[in-house]
């Protein structure tokens, strides 16, 4: 994901928040194929200074931030695969459905970074020692069924139709119900991340000058190259 359309994604999820007439958020993404597949290869290789490092990782923190503050409840559908930044998004939902064929990879070590920013998103939602077993395991897919046991994923389903039922069966369920309960309910979810709109804004630095050593610089291009 390029950093203007994060940016875009957190406007959007604001406005949504601040509208009367929004009663649950769906977050989802377009095509049959990946969730997100994260950061955009060709804008981190193009990073040349720290200030811009920091604001292209400032952009998950934005999204991150704008779901936890949200009144509504936040409900993610994941058709396919989750990468990195996409992890992060998954995670920061209050609740996530996916598909049996959505696995989860955090790759941010295998370039050189680490998952700073959406690390306390998922650590939140799934436990410090998944976590830990999903950052340093960079390479490796963890199955959908590894996230649903992990908390991650709240429900799977073994077709994108038979989700997109529960999705719309539950939030037709929220609609109809009191908005100040789950406002109030998310404010409990969510209870002791006041300081996040700090703390990921300096996991973005950390991330934003990792980014413009030789070693990751190196690793984005073998990446690269292997999509091709």
């Amino acid at each position: 994901m390029p950093g203007d359309l994060l940016r875009k994604l957190a406007d959007e999820i604001t406005a949504a928040g601040k509208n009367p007439q929004t009663k649950v958020i769906i977050l989802k993404s377009e095509g049959g194929k990946a969730f997100c597949a994260g950061a955009s290869f060709d804008e981190l290789i193009s990073i040349k200074n720290f200030e811009e490092g920091k604001k292209f990782f400032s952009g998950f923190a934005l999204v991150i931030n704008a779901m936890r503050k949200v009144p509504q409840f936040v409900i993610a559908r994941v058709q396919g695969k989750a990468v990195g930044g996409g992890v992060g998004l998954a995670s920061a939902a209050d609740y996530t459905l996916a598909v049996d064929s959505a696995s989860v990879k955090l790759s941010e070590l295998a370039l050189g970074i680490g998952p700073f920013v959406v690390g306390p998103a998922v650590e939140r939602k799934i436990g410090k020692a998944a976590f830990a077993s999903l950052t340093i395991n960079a390479s490796e897919w963890h199955s959908a069924e590894w996230a649903r046991q992990n908390g991650l994923y709240a429900q799977t389903f073994s077709s994108v139709e038979e989700m997109d039922n529960a999705i719309e069966t539950l939030t037709a369920k929220l609609s109809a119900g009191n908005p100040d309960a789950m406002h109030e309910l998310k404010k409990n979810f969510w209870e002791g991340t006041d300081h996040w709109d700090e703390l990921l804004i300096q996991r973005a630095e950390i991330s934003g000058r990792l980014v413009l050593s030789a070693y990751t610089r190196q690793a984005i291009e073998r990446f690269k190259s292997l999509k091709k």
